[in-house]
């Protein structure tokens, strides 16, 4: 009841909420200077999955996870009474599910009310947020999800200015009738998934519309 999901998640297991894809993200609000925020990630393929973290609705900060499991230490030497956490994967489907475990602070406080308005976001590269963050890793280097950023990409940027939820449905390369890259799925298979990238676990149309 602390926490706030927005995105296709999967509560088989309630005490490990399971996602794949971007965009996919928790809202807190938390009492104290510090916070952690802990998160199991899949290694598919031996790759590791990014974070973006926003705190009081500061500058996104993209954080490269680096194990399976994953403690961070978001924030440190807060000031104020209360404080609110924004935690959304970067990622997309391809580069595996995250869990997340939950976050270490002084306290846990009820989270805001989300808006009610709501924008669903359907694509392939450019709505995961491809390329939208060379932060860390200029164009051209590194694998070929290190530039990823969904908080960034055009979709969550027009929610937020428009005072909306949102939610990705993407995957790079996908296409209606045709897909690129040798992806044997299309985007009428996957809409109706939480995986994306395996194209399983049906999504229920009833949690966002």
């Amino acid at each position: 009841f602390n926490f706030q999901y927005v995105g296709r998640v999967d509560f088989t297991n309630p005490k490990l909420p399971r996602f794949w894809a971007p965009g996919v993200y928790i809202e807190a609000n938390f009492q104290g200077s510090n916070c952690e925020v802990v998160v199991n990630d899949e290694l598919l393929w031996g790759k590791h999955n990014y974070l973006t973290v926003v705190i009081d609705n500061g500058a996104p900060k993209r954080i490269k996870l680096s194990g399976k499991e994953n403690r961070i230490l978001v924030a440190e030497g807060l000031k104020g009474k209360s404080h609110k956490l924004l935690i959304c994967k970067a990622t997309e489907s391809g580069i595996g599910y995250l869990e997340f475990v939950g976050i270490r602070a002084q306290k846990l406080l009820k989270p805001d009310p989300l808006p009610e308005r709501r924008i669903e976001f359907i694509g392939n590269s450019i709505t995961c947020g491809t390329g939208s963050d060379l932060s860390e890793v200029p164009c051209g280097k590194g694998d070929w999800h290190d530039q990823h950023n969904a908080y960034l990409s055009y979709g969550p940027t027009t929610a937020r200015a428009l005072n909306a939820r949102w939610t990705l449905t993407s995957v790079s390369g996908i296409g209606l009738i045709h897909s690129c890259c040798n992806l044997d799925r299309l985007m009428p298979d996957v809409i109706d998934k939480i995986n994306l990238n395996n194209n399983t676990i049906s999504w229920d149309f009833n949690r966002y519309q």
